[in-house]
């Protein structure tokens, strides 16, 4: 009789070094992301994100701890649906409204129609969703999980993931119409929105770690990043073309 597998579970500081090592790699994808050709995300964001993986599965966690487990597909589906909608309801009235329309100015996303529709359902799943997940709420937050509980491993992702955005967001001021009217474009102008840019991506993550918790599955936390992003570019496109003709 074959016994059941045991997961193996890494000491203490063999799991600072897992963790060190993930950060690292992570820390050179952000960089070569910005200041490397561009699309970069597009090829390191698949590659990286396995690998990711296959260093989470040496170190002892399961599919279940990454939030990959087939079990958990279906609830997944179905938070993810209802994530979609409820994204899509609120962009949909904010950009129905004067006041908040101003927030979808964003130069970034003044593209054409097919190149926006690339952006969201190309570039933006598989360059930015993908290793995002993996990383922040199926590795990171499955590690610190597995030996500091629930509560350490929500609050270390998602302060992880603000601090992710900081190369992101250095322009943020510039780019954004909204941001730059509320904080000005200068040195302050642009620290304030590197702080305020880093204190909100962690409070989402936050919110998308409880939503992985939630329906046990990463499907369910890449579905509502997927819309914040793919389909405020979208709207933000739709919005840019129609002020333009």
């Amino acid at each position: 009789m074959v016994s059941p597998e045991v997961p193996v579970h890494p000491s203490g500081r063999r799991l600072g070094v897992i963790l060190g090592a993930v950060l690292a790699i992570l820390a050179a994808v952000n960089v070569a992301d910005k200041y490397g050709p561009r699309h970069t995300g597009l090829v390191a964001g698949p590659l990286v994100a396995l690998t990711l993986v296959l260093i989470a599965r040496r170190a002892g966690l399961s599919w279940h701890d990454l939030g990959l487990s087939r079990r958990t597909l279906v609830p997944g589906l179905r938070y993810a649906l209802g994530a979609v909608g409820i994204v899509a309801a609120i962009y949909t009235l904010g950009a129905a409204i004067p006041a908040t329309r101003v927030a979808f100015h964003d130069v970034r996303y003044h593209l054409h129609p097919g190149a926006a529709l690339l952006t969201a359902f190309v570039v933006v799943p598989l360059g930015t969703v993908l290793l995002e997940e993996v990383a922040f709420r199926g590795v990171l937050l499955g590690l610190v999980h597995r030996h500091r509980g629930a509560t350490w491993a929500s609050i270390t992702s998602s302060v992880l993931f603000g601090l992710w955005h900081i190369l992101p967001s250095l322009r943020l001021a510039q780019v954004n119409k909204a941001v730059g009217g509320a904080l000005g474009i200068g040195a302050t102008g642009q620290i304030l929105a590197i702080l305020g840019a880093v204190a909100f991506t962690a409070l989402a993550g936050l919110l998308l770690c409880e939503l992985r918790r939630r329906s046990g599955s990463l499907l369910a936390a890449a579905a509502l990043h997927w819309a914040t992003n793919g389909l405020g570019l979208l709207v933000a496109t739709v919005l840019a073309t129609t002020r333009l003709t």
